[in-house]
């Protein structure tokens, strides 16, 4: 498998390129079954989890024309026959859950393997399924797949209320409510960019669909939805991503300039908490600036659902704050096991330790590079963060994580002057 050797010192300087939200391609891909012409999907990102999500959409007969270097993809569900998601692609990622309202919208029925995906804590589909009935769907667990029909072949709509508001669970329902014979209330609806943009596509379609970013989404289920064109929108958490780098390791006083950008993604609570580190930030349309200073300030964070900051730049923050002179906290409100990062880091050096739903971390000491694990998506890009600070080489194993949800992640760093190549290695090894 991949490492990720990274060797730390070198300043980030230049210019850095944001690729297409894989959470919000993820959904717009499904959104292409609910029609029966071509869907153009364009900046789609050249990811693990695009191309297999890919192969659970053509098992249903529907085509997929595309290739990674066009970032484009063409949908095409007219020859859709089989509605079903199978368990050898489903338990590679979470999100694959989507065919269950797309099929079900689509078809009046599915068959969808229940998910895997990253093994730091448990994500219920409950809230999935409920929705489904609440839609006028009957549901079966059969050998672990999700088994759904639509009495008469359609579902009837209804009044579904999200308790946690979850993003998946409402794209997920909203898919199958656009469809329905009648009218459907979500209540507490996430309101997350990735279920704006869902919505947005949805509309061009055709859909009825008011109330898009507030809570409280009403949908009058439409006879057929139209073919479109599409955009996706840059990565939100790519951009975090790329800001806290650009604060850790830039040059003070040099500005670092983050093109195909949007920062309103990001959430008022996450640009206040940048803000206040110290770190410059000019935005200017779809590029923003970020210039280092002197001597980060440490701030403290509650990751929270949107516009609050965000649970998946969590890990990433942590690293700033390692940097960062003086104590701070991080406190984990979706995911309270969201710190398998720390473990690593503290092999780094980083004096952290974790209580409970917090971790408090003694920033300002020495970073020293090592060999470090991946184990899921956030936290290996964190320890690429804490690398390029580091004193010495790092090597970041098990990158297939990584490979998930950041493009070519090593070479936009490369180009903006980090010290960082990926390698081939053979995890069991004997040591020289």
């Amino acid at each position: 498998m991949d490492k990720l050797v990274v060797r730390g010192g070198q300043p980030l300087i230049g210019d850095l390129h944001v690729s297409g939200s894989k959470n919000t391609a993820l959904p717009l891909m499904a959104i292409g079954l609910l029609t029966d012409g071509p869907v153009t999907i364009n900046h789609i990102p050249d990811l693990k989890d695009i191309s297999t999500f890919r192969k659970v959409i053509e098992v249903t007969g529907t085509t997929v024309i595309g290739s990674p270097e066009e970032h484009r993809l063409v949908i095409n569900a007219a020859s859709l026959d089989r509605p079903e998601a199978p368990y050898e692609l489903v338990k590679r990622m979470r999100a694959s859950f989507y065919m269950l309202g797309a099929l079900l919208g689509r078809t009046g029925q599915a068959r969808v393997s229940l998910p895997g995906g990253c093994d730091w804590g448990p994500r219920p589909v409950d809230l999935h399924i409920e929705g489904m009935k609440s839609l006028g769907a009957t549901v079966e667990l059969d050998a672990g797949y999700v088994v759904a029909r639509a009495n008469g072949g359609r579902l009837s709509g209804g009044r579904v209320r999200f308790e946690p508001s979850s993003v998946g669970a409402t794209i997920n329902v909203l898919l199958g409510a656009v469809l329905a014979k009648g009218e459907s209330v979500l209540e507490n609806a996430a309101i997350e960019p990735d279920v704006v943009e869902c919505c947005q596509m949805l509309r061009l379609m055709g859909a009825q669909i008011d109330g898009i970013g507030t809570r409280t989404l009403h949908v009058q289920g439409v006879d057929r939805l139209e073919p479109v064109t599409y955009t996706n929108c840059p990565d939100r958490i790519e951009l975090g991503t790329f800001m806290i780098a650009a604060a850790i390791s830039g040059v003070p006083g040099k500005p670092i300039t983050i093109h195909h950008a949007n920062p309103e993604h990001l959430g008022t609570a996450f640009l206040e908490s940048f803000t206040r580190t110290g770190a410059g930030l000019i935005i200017n349309g779809d590029k923003i600036q970020v210039t280092a200073p002197e001597e980060l300030r440490p701030v403290s964070i509650r990751t929270d659902v949107y516009p609050g900051f965000p649970t998946d730049l969590q890990a990433q923050w942590t690293v700033l704050l390692a940097k960062a002179v003086g104590n701070s906290k991080v406190h984990e409100t979706i995911y309270p096991d969201r710190f398998k990062h720390i473990p690593e880091l503290h092999r780094m050096g980083v004096n952290a330790i974790v209580v409970g739903d917090e971790a408090v971390i003694e920033g300002g000491k020495r970073i020293q590079g090592t060999s470090v694990m991946s184990t899921d998506l956030r936290a290996s890009v964190s320890l690429v963060l804490a690398g390029m600070i580091a004193e010495g080489e790092t090597q970041v194993l098990r990158v297939y994580h990584l490979d998930r949800g950041y493009e070519r992640v090593e070479e936009k760093l490369a180009n903006a002057g980090i010290d960082i190549k990926r390698v081939r290695y053979d995890e069991w090894a004997d040591p020289d």
